[in-house]
């Protein structure tokens, strides 16, 4: 069986992004239906009430899955169900196995010849994230397509034609879009280096550069070009903001910083290629879902900028009312600075050494 791993095994992860996000790859031979999960341990700790991962690396310990593993699979038995027509299928003894964050769940269900057509159906999570999702690539014959699964559609027919160029592209982008909206870390990066700026020009300069350098990182990443392990790219997203609102305190040359960002986004492009990792991408369709999962982030990343940059314009024309003054007041960039450096200082230490 082509095997989920080279997509699904995170090496990165992203221990705030895309929790509840599971991921399959569905093979078809005849009544015949093998299925490989790939879902994040922590999200087994929470629904299914087992303690296999590392405080906070969160990598999934051997030992202890091989413990658990019965839970693992019992938890997947009841959540994850092939069907033919109305009869559900049989299913064969599965594996689970460590994946770095990631469980790899293997499982086949045999369905009978007398029976109806092949559904596959996956409810996983659920139980505690009424928003999660299942993002599956089904294999047979014909070929591949992709889909993803929810609440509100949990359930697929294992034939039919495969989504068109189009979807696959739409349902990249939104995947973007949703992981720089739920990626504080970035949030606040992007807030704290534009803390200085009150001119249009060196925001273009920053985020430009910090798109053309997570662009070039999150490619390599997402090819398995260059790969580093989530417990390197993880907390050093934490050092790039510590720096940046540090170094707000002794710099306001807003100018140059876009060589500092280029460099720093860099290593954002790492965590953004974990979260698409963890997606997977289509093997009949990688290029276009990357540059589409690109091009969601940049739209993410412009709409915060875009909302952030007229928020400082307005605080200095307060300013400039109440204390007859030019510039920004320092006390507005100092007290952002203060809470984004100890939101970094929290996820640096969370993402190090604590639980």
């Amino acid at each position: 069986m082509a095997s989920v791993a080279v997509a699904a095994i995170a090496t990165w992860e992203a221990q705030a992004h895309n929790a509840g996000v599971s991921t399959s790859r569905i093979v078809v031979h005849g009544r015949t239906v093998e299925v490989e999960i790939n879902a994040l341990g922590r999200d087994y700790e929470k629904s299914a009430g087992v303690r296999i991962t590392e405080a906070g690396s969160g990598e999934v310990n051997r030992v202890a899955l091989a413990v658990m593993a019965p839970s693992v699979l019992t938890y997947i038995g009841d959540h994850v169900a092939v069907f033919a027509g109305r009869q559900q299928c049989a299913p064969r003894p599965g594996t689970a196995l460590p994946a770095d964050t990631h469980v790899l769940v293997t499982v086949a269900w045999t369905c009978p010849l007398d029976g109806g057509e092949l559904r596959y159906r996956a409810t996983l999570f659920h139980d505690v994230d009424p928003t999660a999702r299942h993002l599956a690539i089904i294999a047979t014959e014909s070929g591949e397509r992709e889909l993803a699964l929810d609440s509100r559609a949990p359930e697929v027919a294992l034939s039919g034609a495969g989504s068109s160029a189009l979807q696959v592209v739409g349902r990249f982008v939104q995947a973007g879009i949703e992981h720089i909206f739920l990626g504080y870390d970035h949030i606040a990066f992007l807030a704290a280096i534009v803390l200085w700026a009150q001119h249009l020009w060196p925001v273009i300069k920053i985020v430009t550069a910090f798109t053309i350098a997570h662009s070039i990182t999150l490619s390599l990443a997402a090819l398995q070009t260059v790969v580093f392990p989530s417990a390197i790219v993880e907390p050093a997203i934490a050092a790039t903001i510590i720096f940046v609102a540090v170094e707000n305190f002794f710099s306001r040359n807003v100018d140059g910083r876009w060589r500092v960002t280029f460099v720093f986004g860099l290593i954002h492009g790492f965590g953004f290629a974990g979260a698409l990792q963890e997606i997977g991408l289509p093997a009949n369709a990688a290029v276009p879902a990357l540059a589409a999962f690109n091009i969601g982030v940049e739209i993410g990343q412009v709409v915060i900028v875009a909302l952030i940059f007229p928020l400082l314009l307005w605080s200095d024309r307060i300013g400039h009312r109440a204390a007859a003054r030019k510039g920004r007041h320092p006390a507005v960039v100092y007290f952002c600075s203060a809470a984004i450096l100890s939101a970094g200082l929290y996820w640096l230490m969370v993402r190090t050494v604590l639980p």
